[in-house]
């Protein structure tokens, strides 16, 4: 196994790790994949006081992180051997795959019981789950922990993470306002079977997912309010073919693509046939209901 260098010396691993609480200059934070996201992400880290570990397979990426104090370690598990948590934020499954669970240098080859790995990548269920059996193999902990909120939110520390694992990652009296993310490979607003509706409903609003019409319309439309509001189904459908037949102008220059708006005009009209033309806008989700194979 590799080793972490700081200043060219070897930094030795300290025992710690869960349940201990994570804090600003006891915690020691590893994190493997310094793009745009996990760059962004580890620089705040370093910036609230945390000592931390990196790894990128472009070593000139961490020039600014380890400007900025940050170690650099030659593997994932090297990373894993002097940290706690270990964050993960790379492209794709593939890599996440490669960085956490190859024998020989993946972040749990180095991960000592008690440790903490935290995927952020926008990665696979079935993987996460696989990480999650592998961790526990081991004695360490995974959670699953996509983001949202785009490299600004990265920036400037405002992702939306929506975390899933088992409770045992959470500190007691985290466990009752803090929902969980649905069980391991729960992380995900793609993947959320057992995950609370209103919890979906806050988190993906405090991302890049977030709008002005969640705001307005997403309570009442996980009340299933779907009989007050702003016009009905019909004349949705009268509003959308009026913008279509704008939209399709007799002058070549005047044609303008809105695939969104036939896209929901088809939508809106399904909620007519259906029988629900009297409901308003928040009624399409029964329409998504129906092609999920849901009746409520």
């Amino acid at each position: 196994m590799g080793m972490v260098m700081e200043e060219g010396k070897k930094v030795e691993p300290l025992g710690f790790g869960y349940p201990a609480l994570v804090r600003p200059g006891r915690t020691r934070v590893g994190w493997v994949g310094i793009g745009v996201m996990g760059g962004a992400m580890a620089t705040r880290l370093l910036a609230a006081g945390f000592t931390v570990t990196a790894y990128a397979r472009t070593s000139v990426k961490a020039d600014a992180l380890v400007a900025a104090g940050a170690s650099v370690a030659d593997s994932p598990a090297s990373v894993a051997a002097a940290s706690d948590v270990v964050f993960t934020m790379v492209s794709d499954p593939g890599d996440v795959r490669a960085v956490v669970l190859d024998r020989a240098s993946g972040a749990l080859a180095g991960l000592r019981p008690g440790g903490v790995l935290v995927d952020c990548t926008s990665s696979s269920p079935s993987l996460a789950r696989e990480i999650a059996a592998a961790a526990r193999s081991t004695g360490c902990h995974a959670v699953d922990a996509p983001v949202s909120g785009g490299d600004a939110g990265a920036r400037d520390g405002t992702l939306a993470i929506l975390a899933g694992g088992t409770r045992p990652w959470q500190r007691p009296e985290q466990q009752d306002r803090q929902p969980d993310g649905g069980g391991r490979g729960g992380g995900g607003p793609q993947r959320v079977p057992g995950l609370r509706v209103r919890s979906v409903l806050v988190a993906v609003s405090k991302g890049a997912a977030g709008s002005c019409v969640m705001d307005i319309f997403g309570t009442r439309a996980v009340n299933r309010d779907f009989a007050s509001g702003p016009g009905s189904a019909r004349y949705i459908i009268k509003d959308l073919g009026m913008a279509l037949e704008i939209g399709d102008g007799q002058e070549e220059d005047e044609a303008t693509a809105l695939p969104g708006a036939a896209l929901f005009r088809q939508m809106f009209s399904a909620m007519v046939a259906n029988g629900d033309g009297d409901l308003c806008v928040r009624g399409l989700i029964t329409v998504i209901e129906r092609l999920s194979g849901i009746h409520k």
